[in-house]
């Protein structure tokens, strides 16, 4: 009988990634997830399609599952005193919802099943994910569960690169229950947070220290893809592989990654082999023309990604931390801060905030930004992207008075 893996969240990185790795490395697939409906479909089917876009299209049926409501608590408990490993795959936001469900998963196993390890695989965006869902679900339990939770659960991040491509309403319609991804399957884990042995998952890729993969992914990956997709939409781009072949995006992205890649090699000692395959490899996935991923859907939720400690404020930051000049990346942050895509409430939220209170005030209370000179930059450039018309006019002189200004960004 194969062994069960509990998946929290069904969406596109549950499916298209998750599923996929655990289908392939042989274990039966048990989704958890909020939308009825989708629980339904899975149920019904007991597969889903899965396209793989890379030089061509792989087609996959992913096989051999099961589904549960997020309502069905009693059932998903049941699950968890079975299985040695799960993941989550929710979202930043709904993480700790799933404290409760975990709890009562841990009980009855601790209980009913005490000899067996229950690894949670943390799928999410966001540095520290393991100690948010530890404490979580630690105020679930009392304390004669404490010995199980700390010496049989181990809470394992990750660092998540496989990229997914939206559907079109037609392909929803005709196959709603398709996912479309890239192929990239290598999964940096937390290796010392293991209880147990590591399951063999195809794709896991062990590390002794997961925190410089966590930076490179999103002060390299994260921070190159919303260059791209701010850059690209106020030059009125709609897909990210066609702002790979505008010039000025081009020296932007060139310039944002002698950067991060100094600051990053600095801190983390990096080997410059390894960093250079790192993003040599990423520009080239970013390239893929079959994957279809929009500008609109990479930068989604500005706000979030112009947080403290996000992807383009952590980056000044780590700059700064390190002496190198983020001149670059503070050129990305005036470019986020332009962009109004008319169907992203968090887009037309940042505006409000603009409008109202000002640049000045987002940097300070949103990015926490606190050095005038930084602050001074973005707000020169923010002002000359505006000048020529925000995304109405596709500033493209904004960006060449930007290499003016600032040299080749070293």
């Amino acid at each position: 009988m194969k062994e069960k893996v509990v998946i929290f969240g069904a969406g596109q990185i549950g499916r298209g990634f998750i599923g996929d790795i655990c289908n392939s490395s042989g274990y039966s697939l048990v989704f958890v997830d909020v939308d009825e409906n989708l629980v339904r479909k899975l149920n019904e089917n007991r597969e889903y399609p899965l396209w793989l876009l890379g030089d061509t299209k792989t087609e996959r049926k992913i096989t051999d599952l099961s589904a549960l409501g997020l309502s069905e608590t009693n059932e998903i408990a049941g699950e968890i005193k079975f299985a040695n490993l799960a993941f989550t795959a929710v979202g930043v936001n709904n993480l700790p919802s799933l404290a409760p469900l975990l709890a009562k998963g841990i009980k009855k196993k601790a209980l009913e099943n005490p000899d067996s390890y229950l690894n949670i695989v943390i799928c999410e965006n966001i540095l520290g994910s393991s100690g948010i869902l530890k404490q979580a679900t630690r105020k679930y339990l009392s304390d004669s569960f404490l010995p199980f939770l700390n010496a049989k659960t181990g809470f394992i991040e990750t660092v998540v690169s496989r990229m997914v491509s939206p559907l079109t309403e037609n392909m929803r319609k005709k196959m709603p229950l398709l996912v479309t991804v890239e192929p990239y399957n290598i999964l940096p884990v937390d290796r010392k947070s293991f209880k147990g042995e590591i399951p063999p998952i195809k794709g896991f890729y062990p590390v002794d220290n997961l925190f410089p993969y966590e930076e490179l992914k999103l002060f390299v990956h994260n921070l190159l893809h919303a260059c791209l997709a701010y850059a690209g939409y106020l030059k009125g781009y709609r897909y990210i592989w066609e702002t790979l072949g505008d010039t000025d995006i081009k020296n932007l992205l060139n310039g944002v990654i002698r950067e991060a890649k100094s600051a990053l090699m600095k801190k983390h000692n990096f080997e410059i082999v390894e960093i250079e395959s790192y993003i040599s490899d990423l520009i080239r996935r970013f390239g893929n023309k079959l994957l279809g991923d929009t500008v609109y859907r990479v930068g989604r939720d500005p706000i979030r990604k112009i947080g403290a400690s996000d992807r383009i404020a952590g980056a000044i930051k780590l700059c700064l931390s390190q002496n190198i000049s983020p001149r670059n990346i503070c050129f990305v942050m005036a470019c986020c801060l332009c962009y109004n895509y008319p169907e992203d409430e968090k887009a037309l939220e940042l505006q409000d905030i603009i409008g109202k209170r000002g640049v000045i005030f987002a940097l300070q209370e949103i990015s926490a930004i606190k050095e005038e000179p930084i602050i001074e930059k973005i707000l020169e450039d923010y002002n000359e992207i505006q000048d020529e018309g925000g995304s109405s006019e596709a500033p493209g002189g904004a960006f060449r008075r930007r290499d003016s200004h600032t040299g080749t960004g070293r």
